[in-house]
């Protein structure tokens, strides 16, 4: 069951590094029961596959290094969770997480992205991520950096008079010097009350475009940045430009021209490659997509083809990235599917013994379907709520009311194609088109739907399945 809207705002934030250490895979279920309805089986796999992670780490290294991740195979209609537990888990764990769709793949050898690619967008994930990790480090520095930077622009310091051996000379210098770090100080003290925002300043500011070309890798066909800079660092170095900005828009450019200087490339990059090879999930959906064993020959793409080229990836290969090789022995993997046309066992069987753990998700029922639309954090019905508040209109639902929601898409789910939770978000907003269209003219006042407001709105769009299946 996923609800893809963000959290509420008193939702608390996601545990540190060392609280995540501490939780047990009942903990984790708990949290868990937080965001998604049901699925116990799958909510328990993903807790224990988190916390054996937890426990590998714990071991000396030469025995954590035989410890492998048992993958998981999540196998179950759309709509019902599979994304939004393994989601969850990665933001809980705050490790670094990927989606990807099988599908989207192909052989080593035809145009396209080939399997290796998703490690390294999960590398490059992990690095933005500790990146954002130090400029949070570093950012009350590069303030005081850019305070001094912008101190300097509005009162410049006094050119150094001749030295002198003059006793009146040296006591000049030195009230002028009071003077002047006097003068600072109250223009420090402006600057932080904020009376100096709309002043205007002379900033030298760093050109940020750097030309790319694209190039093909050792490793397949993929789309690669190779900056310039990087290659002639004496013609595309340090190139600034002078521009005059009112003094809050200097600021923020200053800013982060002094975090990327406190920044250490280096360091990040080995700690985003440490970090995805060792706690890094990536979520495959779609696999089902490419499950099949053709006996032909031909230049089209296989989906075999595919799968063994997966292969090596999900057993443990070194793939080359531009921050560095990366093992993924130790990255979690969580393939996903409906398996309507086929089942786990058309995987090629070097594949299937790569996912030991089996969890089937069941489909929802109307009972899930009510629960899904006001108890979690970031249900439907708080986050429409929310959005009519802002033009001061108060949406209410009674209990008749949502349960008929529930039933009428527990109703449509059977009669058309059953996409679970995703038909709650289609049935809500037909009901409250009228209602989100008159808001900003409405003003403050209460929208309240009982149950018979509900089957007049959607019971006949509901009995025309033709016309259901376009609208709802």
């Amino acid at each position: 069951m996923p609800i893809h809207l963000p959290a509420s705002l008193d939702e608390p934030p996601a545990p540190s590094p060392a609280a995540a250490e501490t939780l047990t895979p009942r903990q984790i279920v708990a949290e868990l029961d937080r965001h998604v309805v049901g699925q116990a089986a799958a909510k328990r796999s993903v807790a224990i596959a988190l916390r054996n992670r937890i426990r590998r780490q714990r071991l000396p290294p030469e025995d954590a290094a035989e410890i492998t991740p048992k993958n998981i195979l999540m196998i179950g209609p759309t709509g019902v969770g599979k994304t939004e537990i393994a989601r969850r888990l990665a933001k809980l764990s705050r490790s670094p997480f990927l989606k990807v769709e099988a599908s989207k793949f192909t052989e080593v050898g035809y145009v396209g992205r080939d399997v290796e690619s998703m490690v390294r967008d999960l590398v490059a994930s992990a690095v933005e991520t500790v990146r954002q990790e130090k400029l949070v480090e570093v950012r009350a520095r590069a303030e005081q950096s850019v305070e001094e930077r912008l101190l300097d622009v509005l009162l410049p310091a006094p050119s150094a008079d001749a030295h002198s051996d003059s006793q009146e000379a040296q006591d000049a210098a030195r009230q002028a010097r009071e003077r002047f770090q006097q003068t600072r100080e109250k223009l420090r003290a402006q600057l932080r009350s904020g009376a100096l925002e709309e002043r205007s300043v002379d900033v030298e500011v760093r050109e940020k475009s750097t030309p790319t070309f694209q190039i093909l890798s050792s490793q397949g066909v993929e789309e690669m940045d190779v900056q310039l800079k990087d290659l002639l660092p004496g013609l595309f170095g340090g190139k600034s430009r002078r521009r005059t900005l009112p003094l809050k828009d200097a600021r923020p450019l200053l800013l982060q021209e002094e975090q990327a200087r406190l920044l250490d490339n280096d360091q990040i990059a080995l700690l985003a490659v440490e970090r995805a090879q060792s706690s890094g999930i990536i979520f495959i959906d779609e696999i089902d997509k490419v499950a099949g064993r053709e006996g032909g020959h031909g230049p089209d793409i296989s989906r075999e083809g595919v799968q063994r080229d997966l292969l090596p990836v999900v057993e443990g290969t070194t793939v080359f990235t531009k921050y560095g090789p990366v093992r993924t022995d130790h990255i979690l993997f969580i393939a996903a599917g409906a398996f309507h046309v086929s089942k786990p066992s058309d995987l090629i069987p070097e594949l299937q013994g790569r996912f030991p753990i089996r969890v089937e998700l069941q489909p929802l029922s109307e009972a899930d379907l009510l629960r899904i639309l006001s108890e979690p954090k970031s249900a439907l019905v708080k986050q429409y709520q929310a959005l009519l508040g802002t033009e001061g209109v108060r949406l209410e639902f009674s209990d008749e009311a949502l349960s008929e929601i529930a039933r009428l898409a527990a109703q449509v789910n059977r009669q058309a194609e059953n996409i679970g939770a995703r038909r709650l978000a289609t049935i809500l907003e037909t009901l409250l088109e009228d209602a989100s269209f008159d808001a900003s003219d409405r003003g403050p006042s209460v929208v309240r739907f009982e149950a018979e407001d509900v089957r007049a709105k959607l019971q006949a769009l509901v009995q025309d399945q033709q016309l259901s299946r376009f609208i709802l």
